[in-house]
């Protein structure tokens, strides 16, 4: 039996919403017979060190504050720095959510912002996959991707509103983001492996 991919969620949440998108990226991931461990960026220590650099893919998480990621996530895409030097994530699958107040709010930016730091990293960047939902006079809020994101998934609540109430769309969302970076992960390990067999 060929050994599953393992992803890990690389995320930081400030007020729990973050949060609720990663879980839902892991259910995806989980569904798709992946094997995924969740990284708190804010308290790294050697073992996520480790899990991240053992990940065959790795999905960057964190809120959209004043047009991009959070600080906590960028204090920790600094620390990258010396896998960096030595491209230690070169060739890993990565993909990226965000959450904002707004229903643009420059989530977009931050979505960039992960893919540059992957590209950066040598990473092989993993897109949405979905068409726009909610764009045409029949469709509704209640579609995947809602919001018309295609850099990787994208929520929005009020930012008075607790994360309980993530809207269920950007939870499913994330939830198919989670799933086609594990099928896609496969995909590549499996063709690495065909590779390596010639």
């Amino acid at each position: 039996m060929e050994k599953p991919p393992t992803i890990a969620i690389a995320h930081h949440s400030g007020r729990g919403h973050t949060d609720v998108l990663a879980q839902s990226v892991r259910a995806g991931a989980l569904a798709a017979g992946a094997e995924v461990t969740m990284v708190a960026v804010e308290t790294m220590d050697d073992a996520k060190w480790e899990a991240l650099d053992n990940a065959d893919a790795i999905i960057f998480g964190a809120p959209t504050y004043m047009g991009s990621a959070s600080g906590k996530f960028h204090m920790f895409a600094e620390t990258t720095n010396k896998r960096w030097g030595r491209q230690a994530w070169k060739d890993k699958l990565g993909s990226g959510f965000t959450i904002g107040a707004c229903k643009a709010g420059d989530k977009d930016s931050t979505l960039g912002y992960f893919a540059t730091l992957g590209a950066q990293h040598g990473m092989i960047w993993v897109s949405l996959g979905l068409l726009p939902g909610w764009h045409l006079s029949h469709e509704s809020e209640n579609d995947l991707n809602r919001l018309g994101y295609f850099n990787g998934a994208a929520g929005t609540l009020a930012g008075d509103l607790p994360a309980e109430e993530v809207h269920k769309a950007d939870i499913a969302t994330a939830e198919h983001l989670g799933e086609r970076v594990a099928q896609m992960t496969a995909i590549h390990l499996a063709g690495r492996a065909a590779l390596v067999a010639k």
